[in-house]
């Protein structure tokens, strides 16, 4: 017997929820909003997050290492992957818009193809995604760490992602025309290699769907932040939480250097928990430093109460 949640986990893998009405998602609007429950601001129409402009530009200011550490100390363990090639130094932060791609067959290719003429879509599946990018986001893409006959995007595609979203892309697969691709300026990839064939074998079998990404788990609306550490995927929720804190800790450290090489405090006494003496040297430091500080004295007592960094 077919229960519902049997219907909801095929929607997954099958993509059967697709609606003609609603051709930019393979799970329903509601099941999205479900899975990301957490998150309490405003969401695009098909159900992402919409993780604030302010947040994506402040993030690429902070430094990986400190978010990824912040995800951690809150039992997120799983939001990290690294073993990237990249087209060049290009930090990219937005909004994930997803995609799995799977080894094809010919039946279902043939219905997929077929439906997705239907709503409006043209050419290969890997160029779909494309169609429903806005500014600010991420495509991230599953493409099952395929290299040979695995590139997901040239150097045209590379110049419609960039025009649309004025971003990069993350993709566990490849990618092709490494040359054209790096004439992009402000564009970068993060691929598991570059090669010269074209994509084969491959459809797209969900779109806007929960991913996975090597051993991270990727929702819609996550915020993407690549850094050449690697790829880090933020919950939409914890968003502003993993940036104030990273930023608190890049204020830290700026403190600490400059405490550590006046020999006013040792470093044993800086990296530890912080004596009376420790802090009211710190709100002190951050006074006269205003230009650094992105965040409240009450959100800076909080951070420091909590030691969530």
């Amino acid at each position: 017997m077919i229960t519902n949640k049997t219907t909801i986990l095929l929607s997954f893998i099958f993509c059967v929820c697709l609606r003609e009405t609603s051709s930019a998602q393979t799970i329903p609007k509601e099941e999205l909003t479900f899975l990301t429950s957490q998150w309490k601001g405003e969401r695009f129409a098909d159900g992402r997050p919409k993780v604030s402009d302010d947040l994506i530009a402040r993030a690429k200011n902070i430094g990986l290492d400190d978010a990824w550490t912040a995800l951690k100390n809150l039992g997120y363990v799983n939001q990290f992957e690294g073993g990237w090639k990249t087209v060049n130094n290009e930090v990219i932060t937005g909004r994930a818009v997803t995609a799995m791609f799977m080894p094809t067959r010919p039946d279902v290719e043939k219905n997929i193809k077929e439906r997705g003429v239907k709503q409006g879509h043209a050419g290969n599946t890997n160029a779909w995604p494309i169609d429903v990018l806005i500014k600010g986001d991420v495509y991230v893409a599953d493409g099952f760490g395929k290299v040979a006959a695995g590139t997901l995007m040239g150097s045209t595609l590379g110049n419609s992602i960039f025009s649309k979203t004025g971003n990069g892309v993350i993709f566990d697969a490849s990618a092709r025309d490494v040359e054209g691709l790096s004439e992009i300026k402000g564009f970068n990839a993060f691929v598991r290699d570059f090669h010269p064939s074209f994509l084969e074998s491959e459809v797209l079998m969900g779109l806007n769907t929960p991913i996975r990404i090597g051993g991270t788990i990727v929702l819609p609306g996550d915020l993407v932040l690549a850094k050449r550490e690697g790829v880090l995927f933020i919950p939409a929720q914890l968003a502003e939480q993993v940036v104030t804190t990273a930023e608190f800790v890049t204020l830290k450290d700026d403190f600490g250097f400059e405490m550590v090489k006046t020999g006013r405090f040792k470093t044993g006494q800086i990296d530890s928990e912080w004596t009376p003496e420790v802090k009211q040297a710190f709100y002190k430091w951050v006074d006269q430093h205003k230009d650094k500080v992105k965040m409240s004295r009450e959100t800076i007592d909080k951070i420091l109460e909590k030691r969530t960094w």
